[in-house]
């Protein structure tokens, strides 16, 4: 979809600027010429309009050209990332920032690129710029982003108060939950990642990682036998046999 709206409106405005190239020459054609009653005022609005219709065509041609560029960088970062190749979508993606700075999008990919070369510092740095960008507050998708940056730093009340405040804003959104439960299992709070992790799974029986992190805080807090019995109550649900695969390798590894 985006690749769509992209194509029509850089279409768009190219033909925009081919029509008013067209209607300003036409216009100057139609002036009076040297010889004509009007003299030479006439010749003199005649090369204003021209120059007018010059720097209007270089202009637009500089800002679909600029637009084209920005895009192509931007769906080459996706492409590096789906591919695995983190420095390249990390570069694609600034390049597309550089050019287009204030396109929130590309910001978004710069993020998701960092993330995946562990620059979690950098990306951080970046939030003030796209909070601008997205009139003065983050949406969900970016505010977990720059929150499990926050996880990877150790920074756990920051990331707290990122998870809290969504879970307050959108309660069926399961990210902060889980983001939410590893951070009280990172500082041994098992009985409030306990909280969180059924919280979640109230809403989402079939969510693998809320019933991995729940197993994780039992076992680390000492309560195997608990660990066990939540993968054994997995039994009752139909799993992607992805996820199935990764419960039956916790039992085994939390069984006796």
């Amino acid at each position: 979809m985006e690749k769509i709206q992209f194509i029509f409106w850089e279409t768009f405005k190219g033909l925009v600027l081919v029509l008013v190239a067209l209607a300003a020459t036409k216009a100057a054609k139609g002036l009076p010429s040297l010889e004509s009653t009007k003299g030479w005022r006439a010749s003199v609005l005649r090369r204003l309009l021209l120059a007018v219709i010059l720097v209007l065509a270089v202009a637009g041609a500089w800002s679909v050209g600029n637009d084209t560029a920005a895009e192509i960088y931007y769906w080459a970062s996706i492409q590096d990332q789906v591919h695995g190749q983190a420095p390249k979508a990390y570069s694609n993606a600034l390049r597309a920032v550089e050019v287009r700075p204030a396109e929130p999008r590309y910001w978004q990919q710069l993020e998701r690129s960092k993330l995946l070369l562990r620059q979690y510092e950098s990306a951080l740095q970046d939030a003030h710029a796209l909070r601008l960008l997205s009139g003065g507050r983050l949406g969900e998708e970016d505010a977990m982003r720059f929150a499990a940056c926050d996880f990877y730093l150790g920074r756990y009340n920051e990331v707290l108060a990122i998870t809290q405040r969504l879970i307050h804003q959108h309660r069926v959104y399961p990210l902060p939950y889980l983001l939410q439960g590893a951070t009280y299992t990172a500082l041994r709070n098992y009985a409030q990642a306990e909280e969180t992790f059924l919280a979640v799974l109230q809403m989402f029986p079939t969510l693998a990682e809320a019933v991995e992190g729940l197993a994780h805080a039992y076992f680390l807090s000492g309560a195997t036998a608990r660990a066990v019995a939540v993968l054994n109550e997995t039994q009752k649900y139909a799993f992607p046999a992805q996820a199935r695969t990764r419960l039956d390798a916790l039992k085994e590894l939390y069984g006796p």
